[in-house]
């Protein structure tokens, strides 16, 4: 399947939440928007998820401004692929990445 993502890109494959459900029908609380916001840009939420989501929004100036931030951020580096990166600056954000993940796996 061919569909468009939020910034107009054109992907392939199912779109399908990487994020389980968030538990409860009832509203979101900040962090859990935070968890979601990647799956609601990529529109792989459920539609009850999406509404709770975008209710959230509409009373969280915080969570709004956190998600025009990872807008922008995609429009800026969503471009960047492997081969445009020097290899010691690709090293340094894979080691960066590797050192958080197991910082937060103990």
């Amino acid at each position: 399947m061919t569909w468009k993502d939020p910034l107009g890109r054109i992907a392939r494959g199912r779109r399908r939440s990487a994020t389980p459900a968030v538990s409860g029908g009832g509203e979101l609380t900040c962090q859990e928007l935070v968890e979601l916001v990647t799956d609601y840009l990529e529109g792989a939420l459920s539609s009850d998820d999406q509404h709770r989501f975008e209710a959230h929004l509409d009373g969280c100036d915080g969570c709004r401004a956190y998600l025009e931030q990872t807008r922008a951020t995609i429009l800026a580096v969503g471009g960047v692929n492997d081969a445009d990166l020097d290899p010691a600056m690709r090293q340094r954000l894979m080691d960066s990445f590797r050192d958080w993940k197991s910082s937060r796996d103990v």
